[in-house]
């Protein structure tokens, strides 16, 4: 089992009216937060919007935006509509797109049968930018902020 960190860096404006730009003494607040993830890897996801959210409220953040990443050279991160038909054609995908079963050059240095994982996780990312506004993440109805561990 893995535990990959998420790290959050969120960026608040200052309340003031639209037009107002920042002087050079104005201070735009950066907070670095972490959400632990248990995972088993074989393309487990996990969806981790509330976890954002919540750490957006903790810090009583009202607009800017949610940095989120992934530590790690097998895991990635992005938006779907985390529903059951999904959870299984994401991993159907990767599966086609880089094989379990297929020979990678990453296993001929390090012997460890994980090249695929890193082939999938350089193909999604490592990161995701997630706007908010009045305390609210800025998604979709159906799109939810998720961790893929390969």
């Amino acid at each position: 089992m893995t535990t990959p960190h998420v790290a959050l860096v969120a960026r608040r404006v200052p309340s003031r009216p639209s037009n107002m730009r920042l002087d050079s003494g104005d201070s735009m607040p950066i907070v670095t937060d972490h959400v632990k993830v248990a995972t088993r890897g074989d393309c487990d996801i996990h969806d981790l919007t509330d976890a954002v959210a919540a750490l957006v409220r903790r810090h009583g953040f009202r607009e800017g935006q949610a940095l989120v990443f992934v530590t790690g050279s097998t895991a990635g991160l992005t938006t779907i509509e985390h529903e059951p038909g999904l959870l299984q054609d994401i991993p159907a995908l990767f599966e086609r797109l880089a094989p379990k079963g297929a020979h990678y050059h990453h296993e001929d240095t390090w012997h460890d049968g994980n090249g695929h994982s890193h082939v999938r996780a350089a193909l999604l990312g490592c990161s995701l930018t997630v706007p908010f506004a009045d305390g609210q993440l800025l998604l979709g109805t159906w799109q939810q902020i998720v961790l893929i561990d390969f």
